[in-house]
């Protein structure tokens, strides 16, 4: 820190201002583009010999860290102590730290009056946690399109699994028709993605949320890909719970967010019994233990919380918003554009797509390429061209087959080649940016992409443990 505050003097106030400030002080005013990332520099080696910085392009599975955020985390380090209860100086900071956290994120998220903001470990952590609170007899409606992380938490309610809709338009209108068609007409809750974790495209949040709500339904967003990429408002939407993940905003420390409506959470036992999430334990007189739960966020964060997870989310919150999303999604549809347009001038690649060429979308992008086995291709990006990229069905299975057009029993599994390198695979390949992406790493890959379908890698490779890899021997 640029002046560090004297821990004899400064109050509690003082000395979290002064770390929320640290990079502030010393950043550029002006905003660059791309924002600055941890690991922007590094080198890898290449398999053809020599090095090559690396060119991440896998934002969609966890983006690294921006600059911003790992120097406001650094700065707070030193002052690191246990939140809540504490009486020291490094606890009451800390304390005041996580709970300023909290409202820097309701506000980055336009919450409403009322809604509380419960820090989780991640997306799927948060929606295992809405999980637990569904109250009796509700159901669940879900695309087949959602990421497991959607798809999969409401094991212990009726769910009710809607078929891939081929426009926006459609998708409500299935919504709607399942809404009115439930029987018995109770409690139900909408899961949705605010942006495909497969195609990038965006979907219609406020319409279906809107559905719904005519049919006494709520609604969760899950923002996992919306938020890192454009602005997210739950008043604007009008959603009842939106869910993310730090890793995917730039903070990728280990805690994710469950934000929106108290009533369900307070009603609902806490998603884990411990210290933290209880106000009052006291023994009875038959031997027995009476507890009092809170009704604030706390309820449902039981344990030591991460509270370092907690303040980087924060930080990406602040750090997003003063670069502007404007700008951000300016740049961002510039690179959707050119990876798009040279992907376009590659006969035998195919973009998967659900609303079309023209549907709005993030920087997320999948494709398969004719003749390539997708892990071998992949591979290749990497060993030869130093490309970071992702291959299989991105815990979307049942997205991935439906836009393959495979049997649903066709065999393929998340990440492993099923064939031998260069024979086709239930697989496809995923190329994602975002507000730390350089053009460069744009260029290079669509400038692989199209020497790899001319001439074939110039490497041999092979399976082992389920990943297709240069055969070094």
């Amino acid at each position: 820190m640029s002046a560090r505050p004297d821990v004899a003097t400064a109050t509690t106030a003082e000395t979290v201002a002064a770390v929320e400030t640290v990079t502030a002080e010393s950043a550029d005013p002006c905003c660059a583009a791309p924002l600055p990332v941890l690991g922007r520099d590094v080198t890898v080696p290449l398999v053809t010999g020599g090095e090559v910085t690396y060119a991440a392009l896998d934002y969609a599975a966890s983006a690294p860290a921006l600059q911003r955020v790992w120097d406001d985390v650094a700065a707070y380090a030193p002052y690191y102590g246990s939140v809540h209860r504490g009486a020291g100086y490094l606890s009451q900071l800390s304390t005041d730290l996580f709970e300023n956290s909290r409202v820097t994120v309701a506000e980055f998220l336009d919450c409403r009056p009322g809604d509380q903001v419960v820090f989780t470990r991640s997306t799927t952590d948060s929606l295992n946690l809405l999980a637990a609170t569904l109250p009796a007899g509700c159901e669940v409606f879900v695309f087949e399109t959602e990421h497991h992380a959607s798809l999969l938490p409401w094991r212990d309610a009726r769910v009710t699994y809607l078929n891939a809709p081929r426009t926006p338009e459609q998708a409500v209108a299935t919504l709607e028709r399942a809404l009115a068609d439930r029987d018995p007409y109770g409690p139900a809750l909408v899961c949705v993605t605010g942006a495909s974790n497969v195609t990038g495209e965006l979907w219609p949040v406020k319409e279906l949320a809107a559905a719904a709500h005519a049919h006494g339904a709520r609604i969760v967003l899950d923002a996992a890909q919306l938020a890192p990429h454009h602005p997210v408002s739950v008043q604007e939407l009008d959603v009842d719970w939106i869910a993310f993940s730090g890793h995917k905003l730039y903070a990728p420390f280990g805690s994710g967010v469950l934000a929106g409506r108290a009533d369900w959470l307070q009603d609902s036992e806490p998603y884990l019994a411990g210290g933290g999430a209880s106000r009052k334990v006291a023994r009875r007189a038959d031997g027995g233990v009476d507890v009092e739960w809170h009704t604030t966020a706390a309820r449902h964060e039981a344990g030591s919380p991460n509270v370092i997870g907690v303040y980087a989310i924060a930080s990406a919150c602040k750090a997003l918003t003063e670069a502007g999303f404007d700008s951000l999604v300016e740049r961002e549809r510039h690179l959707i554009a050119r990876v798009r347009e040279g992907l376009a001038e590659v006969p035998e690649v195919r973009v998967l797509s659900l609303f079309g060429d023209d549907a709005p979308r993030v920087g997320v992008i999948s494709f398969v390429v004719e003749g390539w086995n997708s892990s071998h291709f992949a591979a290749a990006l990497s060993a030869e061209y130093g490309i970071g990229v992702r291959d299989g069905l991105f815990c979307a299975h049942p997205l991935v087959r439906t836009l393959l057009g495979s049997d649903p029993q066709d065999p393929g599994e998340c990440g492993a080649p099923e064939a031998a390198p260069g024979e086709r695979s239930l697989n496809a390949i995923r190329v994602s940016f975002g507000a730390g992406t350089p053009d460069e790493h744009v260029e290079r890959f669509v400038g692989a992409v199209k020497e790899l379908v001319r001439d074939g890698a110039q490497w041999k490779y092979r399976t082992e443990d389920g990943r297709c890899v240069p055969d070094r021997g």
